[in-house]
C-alpha cells in the first residue's frame, strides 16, 4: 500500500458519505466541523472548550468562531468551569439539544440511505472491513480514557445490552436466566415506546468502534422522577472512568430536562457499581433482602436529589 492509496481511498470514502457537502445533505446551515462540535457537546454535557480542543483537534481561534455563532443563534452557553476557573464550560441550551438531536436524525437517515445501497449479505464484510481499517489505524494500543465516547444507540446496540447484561452478570454473579428476562423486557419497553425527550441510552463506545458499556434513564412511575437502569462496563474496560462517565451523563440529563429526582435499584454485591453511585450524591434509602435469579440478594433503592446543590 502506498500513500496514494490511502489519499484516494479518503477522497472516495468522503464524497461517499457527503462529507464535502454536509449541509445540504443534512438541510442543516451547519458544516461537518460545527456539527461534529454539536454532536459532542450533546454526549458530553459537561464539556470544557480545552476539551474539544483536544478532542477535535481544533486550533482555539476556530473552535472561538463556532462558538460564536452557536452562541448568537442561541445553541450553547458558555460560564466559568466549576472545577478550574481558567477554563470555560460551554453546554447546550434547550435549543441546542434539540438542533443536535436533528442532526443526529438526519444524519442517521442519511447513512442508513447509504446502507440501503449495500446488499444485506455483504454488511458482514463491510462492518469487518471498517472494524479493521479502525483496529490497524489505532496502532494497537490500549484504550484510553479519551478514546472512549458516549453516543446513542445505534441498530443492534438494544440487542448488545440484553446480550452482555446477561452474559456479564451470569459469569462474574452467577445469575440465572431470569435476570435475562428481566433485562429483556426492561429494553423491549423502551424500544417499543419511549419519550426521547424525557428517556434516553447511552452506549459507551472504544476508538475501534466496540460497545463496552451502557446506561438508561427512563421515566419512573413517580412524578417527577427518573430511573437509572442497567448501568455495566466491560470487564477489559474498566479503569478508564466509564461508569462515572455514564452516571454522569444520566445525571445531567435527567436534571436538564426538569426531573426532581433521580433513582435506582441495585443488589448489594455490586459493589462497584455502589461506590460509583456514592461517588455522585445517591443516598441509600432502603434495603431488602430477596430471592432473584437463582440467588439470594440484598436489594437496594437509591435516590438522587437533582434539586440539590451540585458538588
Amino acid at each position: 500500500m502506498t500513500v496514494q492509496d490511502i489519499r484516494t481511498f479518503n477522497r472516495f470514502y468522503t464524497n461517499v458519505i457527503g462529507a464535502l457537502d454536509y449541509g445540504r445533505h443534512l438541510y442543516a446551515p451547519y458544516t461537518l466541523t460545527e456539527s461534529r462540535v454539536l454532536y459532542e457537546l450533546a454526549h458530553a454535557p459537561r464539556t470544557d472548550a480545552a476539551d474539544l480542543r483536544g478532542e477535535l483537534s481544533l486550533d482555539a481561534g476556530y473552535l472561538s468562531r463556532i462558538l460564536n455563532k452557536f452562541e448568537r443563534d442561541g445553541l450553547v452557553e458558555r460560564a466559568t468551569s466549576d472545577t478550574d476557573p481558567r477554563r470555560r464550560r460551554v453546554t447546550l441550551t434547550t435549543r441546542g439539544r434539540e438542533t443536535a438531536d436533528l442532526l443526529e436524525e438526519r444524519a442517521r437517515e442519511t447513512v442508513a440511505a447509504l446502507l440501503d445501497t449495500v446488499a444485506p449479505a455483504d454488511r458482514p464484510r463491510l462492518a469487518e472491513a471498517m472494524g479493521t481499517i479502525r483496529s490497524l489505524l489505532s496502532d494497537g494500543r490500549a484504550a484510553r480514557p479519551e478514546d472512549v465516547v458516549l453516543r446513542d444507540p445505534a441498530p443492534g446496540d438494544l440487542g448488545w445490552i440484553v446480550q452482555r447484561n446477561a452474559a456479564l452478570y451470569a459469569a462474574e454473579y452467577g445469575w440465572n436466566a431470569d435476570y435475562e428476562g428481566l433485562v429483556a423486557r426492561i429494553v423491549a419497553d423502551f424500544a417499543e415506546d419511549h419519550d426521547p425527550h424525557l428517556e434516553r441510552v447511552w452506549i459507551a463506545e472504544t476508538g475501534g468502534g466496540r460497545p463496552v458499556g451502557c446506561v438508561m434513564c427512563v421515566r419512573d412511575e413517580a412524578p417527577a422522577t427518573a430511573r437509572l437502569r442497567l448501568l455495566l462496563v466491560e470487564p477489559d474496560a474498566r479503569g478508564l472512568g466509564i461508569g462515572d462517565r455514564l452516571v454522569e451523563a444520566c445525571v445531567d440529563f435527567a436534571r436538564g430536562v426538569g426531573y426532581r429526582e433521580l433513582v435506582l435499584w441495585t443488589n448489594d454485591v455490586l459493589a462497584a457499581a455502589r461506590r460509583i453511585y456514592l461517588r455522585h450524591g445517591f443516598v441509600l434509602v432502603a434495603e431488602k433482602p430477596h430471592r432473584s435469579f437463582g440467588k439470594d440478594l440484598v436489594g437496594q433503592d437509591w435516590r438522587l436529589d437533582l434539586l440539590g446543590v451540585r458538588e
